[in-house]
């Protein structure tokens, strides 16, 4: 399985339309070779070089008919996670707010199951409703660079 997008390539900077000084939205996603057994999908989007883990989205219930995100929307059917702050919906990298490179993972989890989960589900309840489910795992990292000093 693997999640590529048509806005950067793995290990390359996000575009700063995907940032906070942007229009910061989500960028465009692919999924490919995806388990047939899918009965849904998760994106979790992590700063990985935060010292507090920081979540940037949070995306669950991801039909498995879907392989595309168009920019800045989620499919129907999909549901935004709570975020850091206790905000849904994505939260681009900002750079502004850093010095340095951030690495930022955009990690897909393929599923046998749809998850029950409550309405104010963050990162921690999807990962422990995902435990004993995940069917594969694929990543895309891009970078930002700060300008903090």
């Amino acid at each position: 399985m693997k999640i590529t997008s048509p806005a950067f390539a793995d290990k390359q900077p996000v575009p700063e339309q995907y940032t906070c000084k942007g229009i910061n939205v989500n960028p465009p996603l692919e999924f490919l070779d995806t388990p047939k057994e899918s009965k849904s999908f998760v994106i979790l989007v992590e700063d990985i070089d935060s010292s507090n883990q920081w979540i940037h989205w949070l995306v669950y219930n991801i039909p498995a008919d879907v392989s595309f995100f168009e920019e800045g929307t989620i499919p129907k059917g999909s549901v935004d996670g709570i975020c850091n702050g206790g905000t849904r919906g994505y939260e681009g990298p900002c750079p502004k707010y850093f010095s340095g490179i951030h690495r930022y993972s955009f990690t897909l989890y393929a599923l046998d199951i749809v998850l029950t989960v409550p309405d104010d589900a963050d990162r921690n309840i999807i990962l422990n409703a995902m435990d004993g489910h995940i069917l594969e795992v694929a990543k895309l990292h891009g970078v930002a660079a700060g300008e903090q000093a």
